[in-house]
């Protein structure tokens, strides 16, 4: 069935969400719950809209559009969406959120903590006109704690939350991670997080609050590295593409690029050594068990690389793939994207603008036989969808979005 077959069940069909969230953590949770079907308003300031819709270049611009047109960094996490201009600022725009908040499902916002309590939109504010509110907070450093009263980044996130100190070259300089992933993390642990609360909501009624922050996170995200150091109190520290605790576990360079080789037991090194030609590295006590290999890397490592530096990547990939050892090559973005894999996994969708602009999106990549990820709308331009998306949820006849479009309330694309 295809991805976007109208026909497709939708599991989050009749779910409403309120989209408070700017740039990506929050919008990454509200994407994925758009993409199984939820009726996603996303609540944008009149004229700027979402902070990264200036985060480029590069941006998307078609033929006929005005100014620079919308960054990739938008378009990545803002799909299946309607996009409603309200200006919450305002006595009249905070009034009229609550009337959207009263109507809706969930509510998702990532301001600083307690900022929207002065507009009438916090979680208990909000709670006393619709008690069944699934209304989801994602902060910097949580709703509680020393640090509650900062902003927060990504960037910082992964430093406080220890990344930054296993992430780089031995001896080298604290490096973060090539894309935000504390960001999308976090923005799939409150989908998570929001989808468990809705159920519960579902079955009593009653709604709840969830505080979920970046730094709490990315502490998470620590995983086997966070148990390291709380058992044994071991600061792995960085070790470039080398794993701390499974040897061999990294990248080595052959003739025509980077091979990763990613041993995960005994026999995978055994094979491996077969593939290599050095078949004596099976037996040799210093390497025969991953705990051996670890505690004598240097020598092993070296070994390998010897065997792979005359090789080219594709046909030692393939020879190592073939005898059950995980490899694989470092593959730039156009080759990733050129990979066979793409089309046959529908990794990459394309939605078509109205002025005939391609809009690539890469897809939710969880395959759900019954129930799959659609992808119905492209990502809004700032308040597209004002007029609709008001007079769907809230039954606003067009004299009363006139009076609300003239004081400056609320604004459609090419007004405010």
């Amino acid at each position: 069935m295809s991805a976007t077959d109208a026909s497709t069940p939708a599991a989050l069909a009749g779910i409403k969400v309120l989209d408070l969230s700017r740039v990506l953590a929050g919008p990454w949770c509200t994407q994925i719950l758009a993409d199984f079907g939820a009726d996603v308003l996303k609540v944008e300031a009149p004229g700027r809209g979402d902070d990264t819709r200036q985060w480029g270049p590069p941006y998307l611009k078609g033929p006929n559009e005005e100014g620079r047109g919308e960054s990739a960094y938008y378009l990545s996490c803002n799909r299946n969406k309607r996009s409603v201009a309200i200006d919450i600022a305002s006595p009249e725009g905070a009034a009229l959120v609550r009337r959207l908040a009263a109507d809706a499902d969930i509510l998702v916002e990532n301001f600083k903590v307690g900022g929207l309590k002065k507009y009438g939109l916090d979680y208990e504010s909000l709670k006393a006109v619709n008690p069944r509110l699934v209304y989801c907070s994602i902060t910097g450093f949580g709703q509680t704690g020393p640090y509650a009263a900062r902003g927060g980044y990504d960037f910082v996130a992964q430093g406080m939350g220890g990344l930054m100190t296993i992430t780089g070259e031995n001896g080298g300089e604290p490096l973060k991670v090539g894309v935000a992933i504390t960001d999308v993390s976090t923005g799939m642990y409150a989908t998570v997080s929001v989808l468990m609360a809705l159920r519960h909501a579902e079955r009593t009624g009653e709604g709840q609050h969830i505080d979920i922050s970046l730094l709490d996170t990315q502490m998470s995200m620590l995983a086997n590295q966070a148990l390291s150091w709380l058992v044994g109190r071991q600061e792995p520290g960085r070790l470039g593409n080398r794993h701390p605790t499974v040897v061999p576990y990294k990248t080595f360079q052959a003739k025509d690029g980077s091979i990763i080789i990613a041993v995960g037991n005994d026999g995978q090194y055994r094979q491996m050594c077969k593939v290599l030609g050095v078949p004596e590295l099976a037996t040799d006590p210093r390497y025969v068990t991953n705990a051996d290999r670890v505690i004598n890397r240097e020598g092993l490592e070296a070994r390998i690389q010897e065997c792979v530096a005359d090789e080219d990547v594709t046909p030692l990939v393939e020879r190592l793939v073939g005898a059950g050892v995980p490899a694989g090559p470092v593959n730039t973005l156009e080759k990733v994207f050129s990979d066979p894999f793409v089309a046959a996994r529908g990794t990459v969708h394309e939605f078509e603008r109205e002025d005939g602009m391609k809009v690539p999106s890469v897809a939710y990549p969880g395959k759900l036989s019954g129930t799959p990820a659609t992808f119905r709308r492209r990502p809004p331009f700032v308040g597209e969808h004002s007029r609709e998306a008001l007079a769907d949820w809230l039954g606003l006849p067009d004299a009363e979005l006139d009076t609300l479009a003239d004081a400056a309330v609320i604004a459609q694309r090419g007004e405010g």
